[in-house]
C-alpha cells in the first residue's frame, strides 16, 4: 500500500451551467491520513469525487495508483437491500452456504474464490463498527440514519482499497459511532483523505491539506497544529495590512504635499514671467522647466501611491474574511413564560414514546441526544407535522419552522433569492436580497441556483428561508444542523443561533456545538422513551 497515491495536474472543473469550482489545481496525495479542509463553496467535495472517478474534469489529469473506495457526504442506500448485499459479499455468501449444503457445482467455487472466511470477515468488520447486532440478513429499511454510513463504511473496509476517501464520514453519527469510526481511521494503513468539520476526527490526521482560493496549502500535524498556524499567519497578515494602510496614507500626505509645493513653484515662474524681471527666453526656459518637474513630480507620487494600494489590496486578499451571520429578526422573541410547544402522551411511528406531558415555555433551548435510531428524527418530524402521532397530540402554540437533516426545504430549479421569496410571498425583492445579505448572500450570490450550492452554502439559503418566512418563526426544530458544515460556518451557524431569541428544539451528537448555544435542557430519546437528564449525563453509555 505504500506505493498507493493520488495525482492531480492542472485539473479543472465546471458544472454544466459554467459555475468554476477548480482552475488548473495541481496536487498530490501520499500514504497517511490527510484532513482536506476548506470553507464551503471551495471545492472540497467536488475533489473528492473527481478523485474518485464518479465526475469527469473539464481539463487536466487524476493518476491514480491502487484502488479507490470513496464515502460521500451523503449517504444513500435502497432501503430493500439486505445488509450482504451493501456490503458486496452476498454473492460469495449464497455459493459459501450453497457449497456447505452439499451442492459441489463449479460456479459456486469460482464465486468464492479465495475468500472462504468472507462472512466472518464481515461479521468482525460489522463488530468493529459497532454494527454487530445487526446482521447480514436484515434490510437497510431496518437501519438508522447513522447505521447506514457505517454500513457504508464497512462495505469499503472489506474491499480493503489502497485508497479510502471519507466526505464528513461522522454526519449522522452518535458518540458511540463516531468513537468506532475514529479507531478505523487510526488504524487505516494506506492513503486516507478525509473531509471534515468534526474537530476530534481532525485531530487524528497526519498532515493537513488546505483548499483555499483554487489552490492546496500543506500544513504538517493535524487540525489543532494547521489553527495555531493559521492565527500566526493571520497575525502577520493583519500587521501587513497595517503597514500596509500607513504607507498609503504616508503616500497620500506626501503627493499633497509635493502638489502643493509644485504648484507654488509654477506660480513663482508665472508671477516672474508676467514681470519679466528676467531676459524672456529664460523666464521661458524656467517656466516650461517648473512645468515638466511638477509632471514628473506628480507622476512619481501617483506611482508610489498606486503601488501603495496594491501593497495594501494584496495584504487585505491574504486576511481571511470570517464573516457571520446575523439574525437579530423582529417578531421572533418569545416572552419568558410563553407557551411554544406542549406534547401529550406522544406514540410515534417506530415505537418510541413520549409519555405523560411534556411542554416547553418560553425562549427555552433544549438539545435532544441519543444513539442513533433511537426515534429522534422522529419526534422532530412528528412536531412539524411532517408525520402523524400513532397515539396522543402535538400542540404548537407559536409559529415554527423545520430544518431537517435532508436539507431538501429548497426548490433546485429555483435561485436562492427566489426560493426566499417563496416562503415570504409579501416580502419585495429588495427586501428579501437585504435580509439575503445577513446570511451572506450578496449580489450575484444570490442569484446562484439552489443545485449548483455545496453543502454549507445549502444550509445558509436553507436557513435563511426558514428565518425570513411569513409569519416569522418563534420555534425552530433542528436535526443535525452541523452536517455539512465547515469550521467557519459551524461559528456562523453559532452566532446566528446567539442573536435568535425564539425557542430551539435541536436534536444533534456534536457535543461542543451544543454546548455553545446555551442549551437549557437535555432530553435523552433512550429504549423508545423520552426522559429529561443533566447535562453530566449526556455521554449516554456505550
Amino acid at each position: 500500500m505504500s506505493s498507493s497515491s493520488l495525482t492531480c495536474t492542472s485539473l479543472t472543473f465546471a458544472w454544466a451551467d459554467g459555475t468554476a469550482v477548480l482552475d488548473g489545481l495541481d496536487v498530490a496525495f501520499g500514504p497517511g491520513r490527510t484532513g482536506l479542509v476548506g470553507v464551503n463553496g471551495s471545492g472540497k467535495s467536488t475533489l473528492l469525487k473527481l478523485l474518485a472517478g464518479e465526475l469527469t474534469p473539464t481539463d487536466g489529469t487524476i493518476r491514480v495508483a491502487g484502488e479507490v473506495g470513496h464515502l460521500p457526504q451523503n449517504v444513500t442506500l435502497d432501503t430493500t437491500l439486505r445488509v450482504d448485499q451493501v456490503l458486496g459479499i452476498a454473492a460469495r455468501r449464497t455459493a459459501l452456504h450453497a457449497i456447505e449444503a452439499g451442492d459441489v457445482a463449479e460456479e459456486h467455487f469460482e464465486t468464492v474464490g479465495d475468500d472462504w472466511d468472507v462472512e466472518e470477515r464481515a461479521l468482525v468488520t460489522l463488530g468493529e463498527l459497532g454494527l454487530g447486532h445487526i446482521g447480514l440478513d436484515r434490510t437497510v429499511g431496518e437501519v438508522s440514519g447513522g447505521e447506514s454510513v457505517l454500513l457504508r463504511l464497512a462495505a469499503l473496509l472489506l474491499r480493503r482499497p489502497d485508497v479510502l476517501l471519507l466526505d464528513e464520514p461522522t454526519n449522522n453519527l452518535d458518540l458511540y459511532a463516531r468513537r468506532r469510526l475514529y479507531q478505523a481511521v487510526a488504524a487505516w494503513p494506506g492513503v486516507l483523505v478525509v473531509v471534515s468539520h468534526d474537530r476530534e476526527l481532525l485531530d487524528l490526521v497526519d498532515q493537513i491539506a488546505e483548499l483555499h482560493s483554487g489552490e492546496v496549502t500543506w500544513y504538517g500535524g493535524n487540525f489543532s497544529a494547521y489553527e495555531a498556524a493559521l492565527a500566526v499567519e493571520q497575525e502577520a497578515a493583519e500587521r501587513m495590512v497595517r503597514v500596509a494602510e500607513a504607507n498609503l496614507r504616508k503616500q497620500k500626505r506626501e503627493l499633497v504635499e509635493a502638489h502643493t509645493k509644485l504648484a507654488k513653484r509654477v506660480r513663482y515662474a508665472d508671477k516672474m514671467y508676467e514681470n519679466k524681471r528676467e531676459p524672456r527666453a529664460v523666464m521661458k526656459l524656467r517656466k516650461r522647466s517648473a512645468q515638466v518637474s511638477a509632471g514628473k513630480h506628480r507622476i512619481m507620487h501617483e506611482e508610489r501611491l498606486t503601488e501603495a494600494r496594491e501593497r495594501l489590496d494584496e495584504a487585505v486578499e491574504a486576511v481571511r474574511d470570517d464573516d457571520e451571520i446575523r439574525v437579530d429578526l423582529p417578531y421572533t422573541a418569545v416572552p419568558p413564560g410563553r407557551q411554544v410547544l406542549t406534547l401529550e402522551n406522544l406514540g410515534l411511528a417506530h415505537g418510541a414514546r413520549v409519555k405523560g406531558i411534556v411542554d416547553l415555555r418560553g425562549p427555552e433551548r433544549i438539545a435532544l441526544v441519543g444513539r442513533n435510531g433511537a426515534g429522534k428524527t422522529t419526534l422532530l418530524r412528528t412536531v412539524a407535522g411532517e408525520l402523524a402521532p400513532v397515539t396522543g397530540e402535538v400542540h404548537a402554540h407559536v409559529p415554527m419552522r423545520f430544518l431537517p437533516q435532508r436539507l431538501d426545504v429548497l426548490d433546485d430549479a429555483s435561485t436562492v433569492a427566489e426560493n426566499v421569496a417563496r416562503f415570504a410571498p409579501g416580502a419585495t425583492n429588495n427586501r428579501v436580497r437585504a435580509r439575503l445579505a445577513r446570511f451572506l448572500f450578496r449580489g450575484a450570490r444570490a442569484d446562484q441556483q439552489a443545485a449548483t450550492l455545496s453543502g454549507g452554502e445549502r444550509f445558509r439559503a436553507t436557513l435563511a428561508a426558514l428565518m425570513l418566512a411569513e409569519p416569522a418563526p418563534q420555534l425552530l426544530l433542528l436535526d443535525e444542523p452541523t452536517n455539512n458544515l465547515d469550521m467557519a460556518s459551524v461559528r456562523q451557524l453559532t452566532s446566528a443561533l446567539e442573536s435568535y431569541e425564539g425557542a430551539l428544539l435541536v436534536a444533534s451528537h456534536d457535543m461542543p456545538f451544543l454546548e455553545s448555544i446555551g442549551i437549557t435542557r437535555w432530553l435523552l430519546m433512550e429504549e423508545g422513551e423520552l426522559r429529561e437528564i443533566t447535562p453530566e449525563a449526556v455521554g449516554y453509555p456505550a
